[in-house]
């Protein structure tokens, strides 16, 4: 690639960031670094009506979070900035003046209700209503008035739109990374709003003047912006720009593979759609994150590289370098991409694996503060021999409690396959063995344990099945001997007289 790569995403902070804000950041984030550029962050804040206080913030720390930082943007490395729209809107009315004079653009001064009714009228007469060539010269604007009315109007105040002038009878030739060549007819266009008399441009003209000022070389961004394309070439062309290659993500689906992910399908199903927790700072209204639900970023990051792309082999688990490493933007798919839920799990666990303990043993210690207490090294040591079957740390309590607590019930079921006529005979002999043994150690335990059971042709799961319900209350949990080795003697002897008395 000859041209300095420079990417960005540019979010609205009208709300929490939705996964496929932070799927869309991330392939940037892989383009940028896969190709030595820059990756940049641009706050899309010209609505102001839509604006949320804390949004700006949310999608900086889930950027952050997903190890998928900036390298410019809000105060952060500011060479192109600033990087927040509503702090550039004095830069865009003289680009809307200069498509005026070059005849690209003009002054349209249709009151709501007029436009209004000609939609109506269009609809009863089973039509839509397009502002464009075909009628633009029956409507009020300075293509249809004559300079001296337009003048007045200015002059007087009056509200106005500044709008494209889309061509007609001609064929835009169109490229994006991703899908190809597109043919568009501009007869089909319409003269889209680029600035309004407010003093505020729509995110038409602004994002085209902020790519070009910022010097962005590639433009990857979400499906729902492809129709906007055709306008955005004709802007740069209209300037006389270099136009940046596009390339338009594909849509994140539902489970069912049917429509875009959205918020109530997370709500529905029982899983989130945002990368952090979010409270509504208008209602209170509290929405799952990732991160809070247990998940771990390299997982998220790891999921979400699949959805819309593929690396062209069997393998699926990449580290985030890996992933820039194989990353390539021809490799995303143009259909939608359905979001699994269970697949997440799996990365999850995968990722689980690969934590170091102590880590894990905080926060286990923290999401469980009856353990603070504990010795984090004996925490350590439980989660070594229990993580293998987790897919959350909220799930550590269930597979380890009995290394913390004696079990005070049985499982019914697992108590009356375990527990059997002889078993006090079997569990007193155990005992004794258990109780004789100096050197408490796992190795000891199994040659004492296991050779007993073989000199004496005992069945193993009749000695092995109570001595395990004694310790855990069910049937469940990791090899026998280390749950002994690690609880110690006397609590093994003292769980096992526990099971003698309810037998």
């Amino acid at each position: 690639m000859t041209k300095d790569v420079r990417v960005r995403f540019a979010p609205s902070p009208t709300g929490p960031l939705h996964i496929g804000g932070v799927r869309t950041a991330l392939f940037n984030y892989l383009f940028a670094k896969k190709h030595k550029g820059t990756f940049v962050l641009r706050i899309e804040d010209t609505d102001q009506n839509r604006y949320v206080e804390g949004a700006e913030d949310y999608i900086v720390e889930s950027l952050e979070w997903c190890n998928i930082p900036f390298d410019e943007g809000p105060n952060k490395n500011e060479k192109f900035g600033p990087y927040r729209q509503s702090e550039r809107k004095h830069l865009y009315k003289q680009y809307a003046d200069q498509l005026i004079q070059s005849g690209h653009a003009y002054y349209a001064f249709d009151s709501a209700e007029t436009l209004d009714t000609h939609r109506k009228d269009h609809e009863a007469k089973g039509k839509t209503f397009i502002y464009n060539w075909h009628n633009r010269l029956k409507l009020s604007n300075s293509l249809s008035l004559s300079e001296a009315d337009v003048k007045a109007k200015l002059d007087a105040g009056e509200d106005y739109v500044i709008r494209f002038k889309s061509p007609q009878d001609e064929t835009l030739y169109l490229k994006d990374l991703i899908r190809g060549n597109i043919k568009i007819d501009t007869n089909i266009l319409d003269d889209k709003v680029l600035f309004k008399s407010d003093g505020m441009p729509t995110y038409h003209l602004a994002n085209i003047v902020d790519d070009h000022l910022m010097n962005i070389s590639h433009v990857i961004r979400g499906e729902e912006w492809l129709p906007s394309l055709a306008l955005h070439y004709q802007l740069y062309n209209a300037f006389g720009w270099e136009t940046p290659d596009f390339a338009h993500l594909p849509l994140i689906l539902k489970p069912t593979g049917k429509g875009k992910l959205s918020k109530r399908d997370g709500d529905k199903l029982g899983f989130p759609v945002f990368p952090l927790e979010w409270t509504d700072p208008k209602t209170g209204a509290i929405s799952r994150g990732y991160k809070e639900d247990g998940y771990f970023p390299e997982a998220m990051v790891n999921f979400l590289a699949f959805l819309g792309w593929n690396p062209g082999t069997e393998q699926e688990l990449f580290s985030l370098n890996a992933l820039i490493d194989a990353f390539n933007i021809e490799r995303v798919n143009k259909a939608g991409a359905r979001f699994d839920p269970d697949k997440t799990k799996w990365f999850n666990h995968h990722y689980m694996q690969e934590q170091d303990n102590y880590s894990l043993a905080l926060a286990f210690q923290k999401l469980r503060p009856e353990l603070t207490e504990i010795d984090t090294q004996y925490i350590e040591m439980i989660i070594a021999l229990i993580k293998e079957r987790a897919t959350f740390v909220s799930d550590f309590w269930n597979l380890s409690h009995f290394f913390f607590v004696a079990p005070i019930t049985y499982d019914q079921k697992a108590y009356k396959k375990a527990i059997k006529e002889d078993t006090a005979t079997v569990l007193n002999t155990a005992k004794t063995l258990i109780e004789n043994l100096e050197d408490f150690t796992i190795e000891n335990l199994q040659s004492t344990i296991k050779g007993w059971i073989t000199r004496n042709e005992i069945g193993f799961g009749k000695v092995m099945m109570p001595l395990r319900l004694a310790l855990v209350g069910a049937l469940q949990g990791p090899d026998v001997f280390d749950i002994i080795y690690m609880i110690g003697k006397a609590e093994t002897l003292k769980r096992i007289d526990a099971i003698l008395i309810a037998n």
